[in-house]
């Protein structure tokens, strides 16, 4: 009897923390794989953007500044992405994939504005369809980065909670860092009106 009590006991201290890092794996893992949606919709979003400025750089000639204002801020916000996509868990690199975002759509809505003055370049059908692509991208990422939030928080979560914590911090589980955007004009998609 006291062999199967001590069968049990060893058991339990074994089987309890293989199943919470079994458990933080699952969580981490998918907080990765919400990253990863985070990831295709930005580079769909990124992919777009050069084909906008080509078609409205004919149009746009001597705004040019704001045209290659666009363009380096897309190509930083890109290059934040590939950095934060190698390793979704490291915080400086969300951090700065959210800030070279929020400057990205800055430099967007800037366009978006000069676009609204000339006519022509708003009738343009490749114009709007790019314009009505973008804006569908836009509702992509908000619910990717929403879904990739909401699994950062759920790891978090997991990690934090006892005894969880004690077989993260043995184990090197860190914190995970959520996308935020980084003020409240920026939480709104670029506004496309074509009338």
């Amino acid at each position: 009897m006291a062999i199967l009590i001590l069968l049990v006991v060893v058991a339990l201290l074994v089987g309890i923390p293989i199943g919470i890092y079994n458990r933080l794996v699952s969580a981490r893992n998918g907080y990765k794989n919400a990253f990863a949606q985070i990831d295709v919709q930005l580079t769909r979003r990124y992919d777009l953007i050069p084909n906008l400025v080509e078609t409205a750089k004919g149009y746009l000639a001597h705004e040019r500044g704001t045209l290659e204002a666009v363009i380096a801020a897309r190509n930083a916000a890109f290059a934040g992405l590939k950095s934060a996509a190698a390793d979704p868990g490291n915080a400086d690199a969300i951090k700065q994939l959210s800030s070279a975002d929020g400057v990205l759509g800055g430099a967007l809505g800037r366009l978006m504005a000069v676009v609204e003055s000339y006519p022509d370049l708003k009738g343009n059908q490749t114009m709007s369809q790019l314009m009505e692509e973008l804006t569908s991208t836009e509702n992509r990422v908000s619910f990717a980065r929403q879904a990739y939030n909401d699994a950062v928080l759920g790891y978090n979560n997991a990690r934090e909670v006892f005894p969880n914590n004690m077989v993260a911090g043995s184990f090197g589980f860190t914190a995970a860092t959520m996308l935020e955007i980084e003020s409240a004009a920026k939480r709104e998609a670029p506004a496309v009106k074509f009338s």
